[in-house]
């Protein structure tokens, strides 16, 4: 977190709920929830994010683990279902 500029740890943990939370509604294993929160820590360590592009990171992030720990990841179109639309599936 020391090379965020706009986003503080307190946002980071507002994330990590949130994608717990999606966790437990698509039921993925648990190894999809470390992969994700390690995509999305080793994200923050290289690049600034914006406050409006956090939420973006995450399900980015979670898509990519769970297309590689799950059976049958959720679709894309689910993602963007969570996040209400807010991003589109491009």
């Amino acid at each position: 977190m020391g090379r965020q500029t706009k986003i503080s740890e307190t946002i980071r943990s507002t994330l990590m709920d949130w994608i717990i939370q999606i966790h437990y509604n698509f039921k993925l294993l648990p190894e999809s929830l470390f992969l994700t929160v390690n995509l999305i820590d080793r994200f923050l360590q290289a690049k600034p994010v914006s406050k409006r592009e956090v939420q973006l990171v995450g399900v980015a992030c979670m898509l990519i683990a769970t297309k590689y720990e799950e059976i049958y990841p959720p679709l894309l179109k689910d993602f963007v279902f969570i996040t209400d639309n807010t991003y589109s599936a491009d």
